[in-house]
């Protein structure tokens, strides 16, 4: 198993589109790549966390490719739109590839690139390592699972 976190906007969108596709065995909603400990809902909302609303993958790489999952992540956002996804505004909605094995980022580079072909504007989606990631509260894990209708910016 595998795993990689992905940020496009509000977490439950990112999660309930994830969970649909063959190969992905558990997903976890969180906080990633903030600068303090232990954050919650409220303190990112507010701002100057740094944390992105992101979306923890793992998947079994024998029945889905990285390459797979990238497609997939490019096909719900605007990676050209910073702090922003549809109607969710500000930097915890900022668009981002964060990953766990250094192994991955040729492959994610090489996914961008081939991505960026498709816009004039640049893509700004973060590709970082992963620094931190903290488990957002239990009510937001499978909200939409939980909340059949609830708000999503992805058309699922």
């Amino acid at each position: 198993m595998k795993k990689i976190v992905f940020a496009g906007g509000c977490f439950w969108g990112i999660e309930a589109y994830f969970k649909r596709i063959d190969g992905v065995v558990a997903t976890e909603v969180g906080y990633a790549n903030g600068n303090v400990e232990n954050p919650d809902y409220k303190m990112v909302c507010r701002g100057g966390t740094g944390f992105a609303e992101a979306c923890m993958l793992e998947y079994d790489e024998s029945r889905l490719s990285l390459e797979a999952l990238l497609d997939a992540f490019w096909k719900v956002i605007d990676p050209t739109v910073v702090n922003r996804q549809g109607p969710d505004i500000g930097s915890q909605y900022r668009t981002g590839i964060y990953y766990l094995d250094t192994e991955d980022l040729d492959t994610i580079l090489k996914s961008r690139d081939l991505e960026q072909k498709k816009y004039s504007k640049k893509i700004v989606t973060e590709i970082q390592p992963l620094r931190n990631f903290y488990e957002a509260e239990e009510y937001h894990q499978d909200y939409l699972d939980k909340n059949p209708g609830g708000y999503c910016h992805i058309k699922l």
